[in-house]
């Protein structure tokens, strides 16, 4: 899984790398890189395996082909969706339309979210963090635990 808050900062040549316990997961799942897309929650970039791509791929490909919602799944994760391969030393390039979606300039964060994770801007993040935290004291009784121990 994808677990914790990692900062890096990005080259001179514009790479960044990629936090290795995130880098080991993917590399289990038998994939050497990561797909990045932007975001339609938040001002973030999303990362997911190459699997995990294919689940919504699929997904979306189970609507009715002539939904107009059909091309806008496509339209916003797969169309904007880059695959990007890790070097040997672990960098990936993000490029210049995700960096700047999430309004990165130097630095970012890779955001464990357990299947999948997020690269933020920093002090974006903190205050996402912060909002996150307080919709989740409100709605934790929603998290059920019998329901968590059944999956």
């Amino acid at each position: 899984m994808f677990l914790s808050t990692y900062e890096n900062k990005i080259d001179k040549k514009g790479r960044v790398s990629v936090p290795a316990s995130f880098r080991s997961y993917l590399s289990n799942l038998g994939f050497n890189g990561v797909i990045c897309f932007p975001s339609f929650n938040n001002q973030s970039i999303e990362a997911w395996s190459q699997d995990r791509i294919e689940k919504i791929s699929n997904s979306i490909d189970a609507l009715n082909p002539f939904e107009e919602k059909k091309d806008f799944f496509a339209t916003s994760i797969l169309s904007e969706s880059i695959n990007l391969q890790f070097d040997s030393e672990g960098r990936i390039s993000l490029s210049l339309k995700l960096l700047k979606h999430a309004k990165i300039k130097n630095s970012m964060l890779f955001v464990g979210q357990g299947k999948t994770f997020q690269i933020w801007e920093p002090t974006a993040f903190e205050k996402f963090k912060a909002l996150s935290r307080k919709k989740s004291n409100i709605n934790r009784a929603s998290l059920k635990w019998e329901e968590m121990v059944k999956k």
